[in-house]
């Protein structure tokens, strides 16, 4: 397992395409004043130990140990030991609506961003709970199942869009019967699930009979609404763009609205509450209250510990480099020469 201990660094291998292109400019302009000069010819025989190859072979070392360095400062961490170690907690599964209707902008930047960031902002405020995450349209997706990395967690969250899911529409229960089976442990007393959704449902017939099955297994279900009740157009970008709204058969345009009904009837049927995601750290905070309050459940978990710096070896490597691209001169090396590799012709 590799941790990085800054990754800002990474900014500065920007710095290595500039380098190439100084590279090519000079190349160009010392080929051009040599042209006029003398022609090749001539300048063959004025240096005829000058190696067409080395100074390609130069920036190739610089390239690399500047690279190298980079890489230092960032600071690669190995796990070097994976330990198994006991926690407490409780089993948590995030269902985020990912259908068009999560692109209105009634809400700060949209909704679905705005899910996003309340899912983070909860799994910031965790300790040792297990989660998974879900999409779901018009059908659920398994996008992360039951872990302890919240890292990977925010990472396969962050990447989640409309476009993720081909079925479009909006089935709660789909995700409800697929956050069922994500509760590995059988004694597992207290199992959370979140619904993330601007209460938009497609399936209600089906929905309160897979709230009925998942309470009956244990499942605590939570509904956060996101939008507004006004409602607002969903926007069709391109590029960031915003090219047309979204319109029905009759060619009027969409208006989507937060459903609060139906999201408070899912968390009362599902033995939870409905929390209103408008202010993130308001819903943040009746959440962790809500979570502190359960029983926690010990169970194990394996991690990667005894994280090691790694960068002396970037380091070391590039200097190394660094040193034996200034002792790269551009003359023929003599062996080298004999053995002809680069298929230079000697001037006689």
């Amino acid at each position: 397992m590799v941790q990085l201990d800054d990754k800002t660094y990474f900014y500065l291998l920007f710095i290595i395409p500039v380098l190439v292109l100084l590279y090519v400019a000079v190349l160009f302009w010392k080929r051009r004043t040599q042209q006029k000069f003398a022609d090749t010819q001539l300048m063959q025989r004025l240096a005829p130990d000058r190696s067409k190859y080395k100074g390609t072979l130069k920036l190739l070392f610089f390239i690399l140990g500047i690279t190298m360095l980079i890489l230092g400062l960032v600071n690669p961490k190995i796990g070097s030991e994976l330990e198994t170690v006991k926690r407490e907690g409780v089993d948590i599964v995030f269902a985020v609506d990912v259908s068009k209707s999560m692109l209105a902008e009634d809400i700060a930047p949209n909704r679905l961003e705005k899910a996003k960031r309340l899912v983070s902002e909860i799994i910031n405020q965790l300790a040792s709970d297990r989660i998974g995450i879900i999409a779901y349209a018009g059908q659920a997706y398994p996008q992360l199942p039951i872990t302890t990395d919240y890292g990977a967690a925010k990472m396969f969250l962050q990447s989640m869009n409309t476009d993720m899911l081909t079925s479009q529409g909006t089935a709660i229960n789909e995700a409800i019967d697929l956050a069922s089976t994500y509760y590995d442990d059988e004694e597992q007393t207290n199992r959370v699930l979140f619904i993330i959704s601007d209460g938009e449902d497609h399936a209600e017939g089906t929905t309160l009979s897979a709230v009925e099955e998942a309470v009956e297994k244990g499942i605590l279900i939570y509904t956060i609404g996101v939008g507004q009740a006004k409602g607002a157009p969903i926007p069709i970008k391109r590029n960031g763009i915003v090219e047309s709204l979204k319109r029905d058969a009759q060619g009027e345009v969409v208006i989507t609205k937060l459903n609060e009904e139906v999201l408070l009837e899912i968390a009362d049927e599902g033995n939870g509450s409905y929390i209103d995601g408008a202010n993130t750290e308001t819903a943040v905070e009746i959440i962790k209250e809500e979570l502190l309050q359960m029983d926690k459940k010990e169970f194990e978990a394996k991690q990667f510990a005894e994280y090691k710096d790694q960068f002396q070896w970037f380091l070391a490597g590039g200097f190394l480099l660094l040193f034996m691209e200034l002792f790269v001169l551009d003359r023929k090396t003599k062996w080298l020469k004999k053995l002809n590799l680069f298929n230079e012709k000697q001037v006689e």
